[in-house]
């Protein structure tokens, strides 16, 4: 399997990003390649310094760099030499099995869905991410692609997602939930309830109803739905909280007797490690036609290689095989249900574009 990566892609780029890819490169087969993109002269040495295997490293030189504060569609129609540009035409010339950036976001997303295409029908993709919970893994699907959904779009996101969680998770029959603001039906503007009625009418899909955003935590679903605005703020709100937390605790240890704090330190050890988002590598573009993985603007090392396994076993599961199926048996009840007009009150918003970070 052929996997690029952008190497300038993230607060930690490059560094980060070679020793990511040279550490993964260790624990992939003898027949996979890495691609690294980006400035041949800045990555080059780097290779040659790391005392691990090369032989499976390759580099591809571009020499133009998007920055993560920079608007996305025009910093690709200037920088047609960045390394965000040049990794996408990789999966566009079947250069690439998939590719993988913690770059600026907005960029990403316009770049792989113009080169790689979506997948037969889906109307637009959708960014996954999963959340470890108590109750375990939920996947929640959008969480910045797309904020001017339509039902249709929201629909294709739960039959995604939903099957993202069975095979890459483990999930037997995943809970799908739709995100709300109450789990009443009468709860939600146009958009959630002609979404919802779509969801009930797939009988092949566990649609449990609205959800809450405390639910997600609760156990309630395994996959939650919702437009990119909603679950990018639940994405950064949860990271935030997480973060908080931790140091909270972490300074009221701190505050006791050193021998309890270092008694503790293990249990928040593992802990920490259970609900970092570095262990689950990157969010998956649900809905192209390929693999990408987005990262996260801080990614460290140990995030970019989980990011080259993750790439890799949602590439050997055929993830994108099996929505293209479940997608071409429910099409004729879709046009039939979807109404697809225009949402009341509604605007062209476009993509959601986090340029600045993840």
């Amino acid at each position: 399997m052929r996997i690029a990566i952008d190497a300038m892609g993230g607060d930690n780029a490059p560094d980060a990003i070679v020793s990511g890819a040279l550490e993964a490169g260790q624990l992939l087969d003898d027949c996979d390649r890495l691609i690294l993109v980006g400035p041949a002269k800045e990555i080059e040495p780097r290779i040659s310094a790391a005392k691990s295997k090369k032989a499976s490293v390759a580099v591809i030189d571009a020499p133009e760099v998007i920055g993560m504060d920079e608007p996305p569609v025009e910093s690709l129609r200037k920088k047609v030499k960045s390394s965000i540009a040049v990794l996408s035409k990789l999966a566009k010339r079947d250069q690439a099995d998939a590719v993988i950036s913690a770059g600026n976001t907005g960029a990403c997303v316009a770049a792989f869905q113009m080169r790689m295409r979506n997948l037969p029908g889906v109307n637009r993709p959708g960014i996954a991410v999963v959340f470890p919970t108590f109750e375990g893994p939920v996947t929640i699907c959008d969480v910045g692609a797309n904020i001017a959904c339509k039902p249709i779009n929201l629909y294709q996101y739960a039959v995604m997602a939903g099957i993202y969680a069975h095979h890459m998770l483990a999930v037997n029959n995943p809970r799908v939930g739709l995100m709300s603001i109450g789990q009443e039906d009468a709860k939600g503007n146009e958009m959630v309830k002609r979404t919802r009625d779509l969801l009930k009418a797939d009988s092949d899909m566990n649609f449990v109803g609205n959800i809450e955003g405390r639910d997600i935590f609760k156990g309630v679903c395994d996959v939650a739905i919702c437009d990119g605005f909603v679950g990018n703020v639940i994405l950064k709100l949860t990271e935030g909280l997480v973060n908080g937390l931790f140091k909270a605790i972490k300074h009221e240890l701190m505050t006791e007797k050193l021998r309890l704090a270092m008694k503790f330190k293990p249990v928040m050890t593992r802990i920490y490690k259970k609900y970092d988002y570095n262990e689950y590598g990157g969010a998956l573009l649900l809905g192209l036609n390929g693999t990408a993985l987005i990262c996260h603007g801080t990614s460290q090392s140990r995030t970019i290689k989980n990011a080259i396994l993750a790439a890799k076993k949602f590439h050997m599961a055929k993830i994108n095989d099996k929505i293209i199926e479940y997608l071409s048996k429910s099409s004729s009840y879709i046009v039939h249900n979807s109404q697809d007009k225009p949402l009341k009150n509604s605007q062209n918003h476009g993509r959601a574009f986090d340029d600045k970070s993840r």
